[in-house]
């Protein structure tokens, strides 16, 4: 699975923000992560983070587009039903707040 994320870093903590629009009008996945976006540590972060809300390994999760950007593509591993499932789930959590 290939997902856009937009990431915020030197947030107060790691957590998902919802769904965000691109400038170019497509959506995606807003990320705030805790690190700094120094010598690649907002990137592991993001890879940390994804892989654990996500239940997959950190090998099964890989930034392969805009590594210094704010926009990021990020390829995902692993069973794509139980993903999509985990991510709709994450999205609407984000949307309506911590219960």
């Amino acid at each position: 699975m290939t997902l856009t994320v937009r990431v915020t870093p030197k947030a107060s903590r790691s957590a998902f923000g919802g769904i965000v629009a691109t400038p170019d009008g497509r959506r995606a996945l807003s990320v705030r992560v805790a690190a700094p976006p120094v010598e690649g540590a907002a990137n592991a972060a993001l890879v940390a983070f994804l892989s654990k809300q996500l239940a997959v390994g950190k090998s099964d999760v890989a930034i392969v587009g805009g590594e210094t950007s704010r926009l990021k593509v990020v390829r995902v591993r692993g069973d794509g039903p139980q993903i999509a499932r985990r991510l709709g789930e994450i999205v609407t959590q984000a949307a309506t707040g911590p219960r």
